[in-house]
């Protein structure tokens, strides 16, 4: 079993180096800080260091370490919530002595000497709680850090236990996870709270959008609309989910210019749209997922395949 292969890992090795994928967000953070927290509640004398370019908006979940390259040298390297092997941030993954893989996402890339996927489980950190009850006999402890960082990754994943990928034991989760001693009010107010700058150009959105009579709708954010609301490529993956709410809609997806590409975030209430992503250099859930292409005519040809999607899908 997968869970009893990452335990044994976990336990074999006195180094472990937890990676995430690149333009993280709170499941990635969470899932990847909050094993390291229980490892180290667990066994206190492991090195555990957490690797990846920081979010400076999740950066009141956890902060990265820096670690040179000579630690991975007969290190464990797991990586968490991250589908695809170019996605991972920091590439030096490979250079530890053995890989893990901790994701719910598709399997489509089978990267690591050990993967452990779930694609049943609302969030990575839904998966990490998973862990830690599956080795409660092989001396897992969970302290109220990682609780907090674990609730955090399932309330992103799952947006607050709206999305389908919400289940009964999403719920029985976070209800232990509760019971240990956190503030949820400030855990909330990090991952939600937007600046004045992202709520003008959400307004922005809302003011021009389009539905399509088949229920798609598509936004392009320019390099000239961020500048004028001083928002960045980064920042805009706060403004995704604002359509989600709108009546008639199936999918939709935000193409946001950045200096070398054209990043595609995909959103659905239906339509499976993780396989458009996937012709497209991306990937994800079916019905949330993200893309790149090297211009706006590629982006005409994603705005076909989702119009596609949508005139089929039938509820």
């Amino acid at each position: 079993m997968s869970m009893e292969k990452v335990i044994r890992a976990i336990k074999n090795y006195n180094t472990i180096i937890i990676h995430r994928h690149v333009r993280p967000d709170p499941d990635a953070y969470g899932s990847q800080a909050g094993l390291r927290e229980l490892i180290k509640e667990s066994f206190p004398d492991k090195q555990v260091f957490l690797v990846g370019e920081p979010d400076p908006s999740l950066e009141f979940l956890a902060s990265m370490d820096q670690v040179d390259d000579s630690v991975y040298e007969n290190a464990l390297v797991i990586v968490c919530d991250t589908a695809n092997a170019a996605r991972i941030c920091d590439q030096r993954y490979n250079l530890g002595a053995e890989l893990i893989k901790i994701d719910h996402h598709p399997n489509l890339d089978h990267y690591g000497d050990v993967m452990w996927v779930d694609t049943d489980a609302s969030s990575t950190s839904e998966m990490i709680f998973d862990l830690y009850q599956y080795g409660k006999e092989h001396g897992f402890e969970l302290n109220d850090e990682a609780a907090r960082l674990l609730y955090a990754g399932i309330v992103g994943d799952t947006g607050r236990f709206l999305f389908p990928s919400t289940s009964k034991k999403t719920f029985q989760h976070a209800a232990e996870l509760v019971t240990y001693n956190f503030d949820r009010t400030s855990l909330y107010d990090g991952i939600y709270s937007i600046k004045d700058n992202i709520a003008r150009l959400r307004g922005f959105i809302l003011q021009n959008f389009t539905l399509m009579p088949s229920g798609r709708c598509t936004v392009k954010l320019t390099q000239d609309i961020l500048k004028k609301f001083h928002v960045s490529p980064a920042e805009s993956g706060q403004l995704i989910g604002v359509l989600g709410d709108i009546e008639g809609i199936k999918a939709w997806a935000f193409y946001i210019e950045e200096p070398d590409q054209i990043r595609v975030r995909l959103r659905s209430k239906g339509p499976v749209i993780n396989g458009i992503a996937a012709r497209y250099n991306g990937g994800g859930h079916p019905m949330a997922a993200g893309a790149s292409v090297e211009n706006w005519e590629d982006t005409d040809r994603v705005t076909l395949d989702l119009e596609e999607a949508c005139t089929q899908f039938t509820p």
